[in-house]
């Protein structure tokens, strides 16, 4: 079984607990902010406040706000996942996967605790990282956008997102999104890609 199959399944297992206990994995396993809970607070969605813990910088990103951004996730993660496990083998698509998905808890770490409090949950960190490598990979490779239906090479995608990323995060006009975790998941992607044309990490390409 691909690493990419076992994501799909793990989040889609995730995602029936959290239906069934959602106060508990939001409060344990959701990505809470640094520091002291403002006093008085309570979450629009009346679940319990939650304080930072380790694990939650890679537990974060098996939650995710409901089913709609759970779809879209894992679409994505098949989707451009699926063929860069097949040419990096499994080994690397797991370090690369992984790493992004801590380096962007990590930033959205110091954006929410040093702004408004708030849990942060999604794999996007992750699954923007693999938008960046798929788009290196295979730059010529033609994408069709859904909202517009426009074809488009796979390099242009990459920038055009990050582009809509970095002006949303900067403007605040997506409130509730983490722009910047979605930025950092493609900045610690091209560190990684860099430093592994640089001095690429033990892999084997029989492993899937």
């Amino acid at each position: 079984m691909s690493l990419v199959i076992l994501l799909l399944i793990l989040n889609g297992m995730t995602f029936l607990v959290e239906l069934a206990m959602p106060r508990v994995m939001f409060h344990y396993f959701a990505l809470w902010p640094l520091g002291a809970v403002p006093e008085g607070m309570v979450l629009p969605t009346d679940m319990p406040v939650g304080e930072f813990r380790l694990w939650q910088l890679l537990s974060y990103a098996f939650l995710h706000g409901n089913l709609f951004h759970l779809f879209i996730n894992m679409f994505v993660l098949w989707m451009f996942g699926s063929p860069l496990e097949r040419a990096w083998g499994t080994r690397r698509f797991a370090l690369y996967y992984f790493l992004c998905v801590v380096g962007a808890g990590a930033v959205q770490l110091l954006v929410v605790s040093l702004g408004e409090f708030a849990p942060t949950v999604g794999a996007s960190g992750g699954v923007y990282a693999l938008l960046l490598a798929f788009g290196m990979h295979y730059p010529n490779q033609y994408i069709l956008l859904l909202i517009p239906p426009i074809p488009m090479k796979a390099k242009y995608f990459v920038i055009f997102i990050g582009l809509i990323e970095l002006w949303s995060g900067i403007t605040g006009t997506r409130q509730g999104v983490a722009h910047f975790a979605h930025l950092a998941g493609m900045a610690f992607g091209l560190i990684l890609i860099l430093s592994w044309r640089q001095r690429p990490p033990p892999s084997s390409s029989r492993e899937r």
